[in-house]
C-alpha cells in the first residue's frame, strides 16, 4: 500500500488476493478464505470486498455465515440468491441486496445465465452488535440516480431511500462519464475507502485504475474526475 500526501492510502488492484478456480475468478482486497496478509485483514469496518466473476452456470453451493452484514453489488449479468429465509431473488446491475447474518442464515449464489457470466462485488461489514435476527432486503437504484452523482445505497437507518445495514457505516455509488466529477467530505471522526469497480479516474489527482481502493483519513475533502466511463463505490466508516 503507497501512502501519498494527500490524505490517501492507495489498495493497487494488482496487490490483491487471487483465485482463479476455473468457474470462478476472485480478487480479494483485504484477506480472505485461502489469501492471508496481517496487513490487509480489512479496514476499519468493512471486512470484505471480493470481486468476483463466476462463469456461466457456475456458483456457490449452500453456505452459512453469521454476525455479518454482506452486501452484493452486481456489475454485470444476473445473480440468482436463495436462502434459508425463503428469500430468492436475481440480483442485476443497479440492485444492491444486504444480508444480516445474525444469529445464523444459509444461503446460495448462482450464475443466473448458462451463457454469460457474473461480475460482481461482495461486500462484508462488522455489524453493530452479534447475535441479531438474520434479514433480507434489496433495491434497484436506476442509472439516473448514480449518474455523475454520488447515491446514498446503503446506510444505518436506511435513511434517504438507502437499504438498511445495521452497521454504523455508510457506502455510495456512481456511475461517471469522461471528465465528469463528484466530491464528497468525509465527517469529523468518519473514515472512508473508495473502491474503483470499473474504468479509470483520479482520486484528489491520483491515478486510479479498475480494482484499485484507498483508505481515505476521516475528516478529508474528496474530488474523484473520470478518465473513462467509470464506475465506484465509497464507504464511509467509523
Amino acid at each position: 500500500m503507497k501512502t501519498t500526501a494527500t490524505e490517501l492510502s492507495i489498495r493497487r488492484a494488482g496487490e490483491r488476493g487471487h483465485a482463479d478456480h476455473g468457474w470462478l475468478n476472485s480478487y480479494h482486497t483485504f484477506s480472505f478464505a485461502d489469501y492471508y496478509d496481517p496487513a490487509q485483514m480489512g479496514f476499519r469496518s468493512l471486512r470484505v470486498i471480493n470481486d468476483d466473476r463466476v462463469a456461466p452456470g457456475g456458483g456457490f453451493a449452500t453456505h452459512a455465515h453469521r454476525d455479518m452484514e454482506i452486501v452484493t453489488y452486481v456489475l454485470e449479468g444476473g445473480l440468482q440468491h436463495r436462502d434459508s429465509l425463503g428469500t430468492g431473488s436475481v440480483i442485476r446491475p443497479g440492485d444492491v441486496q444486504r444480508m444480516t447474518a445474525g444469529t445464523g442464515i444459509r444461503h446460495s449464489e448462482f450464475n443466473a445465465s448458462q451463457d454469460e457470466p457474473v461480475h460482481f462485488l461482495q461486500i462484508w461489514m462488522l455489524p453493530r452488535a452479534r447475535d441479531l435476527d438474520p434479514g433480507y432486503e434489496q433495491k434497484a437504484f436506476p442509472p439516473e440516480e448514480r449518474r455523475d452523482r454520488w447515491r446514498l445505497v446503503a446506510a444505518e437507518g436506511g435513511r434517504d431511500g438507502a437499504i438498511t445495514l445495521h452497521a454504523p457505516a455508510a457506502m455510495w455509488a456512481t456511475l461517471l462519464g469522461p471528465g465528469a466529477e463528484v466530491h464528497h467530505r468525509l465527517a469529523a471522526g468518519r473514515h472512508g475507502w473508495l473502491h474503483l469497480a470499473r474504468g479509470e479516474a483520479t482520486l484528489n489527482d491520483i491515478r486510479l485504475a479498475e480494482g484499485d481502493g484507498a483508505a481515505v483519513d476521516a475528516g478529508a475533502a474528496l474530488v474523484l474526475q473520470a478518465v473513462t466511463p467509470s464506475e465506484a463505490l465509497l464507504f464511509e466508516l467509523p
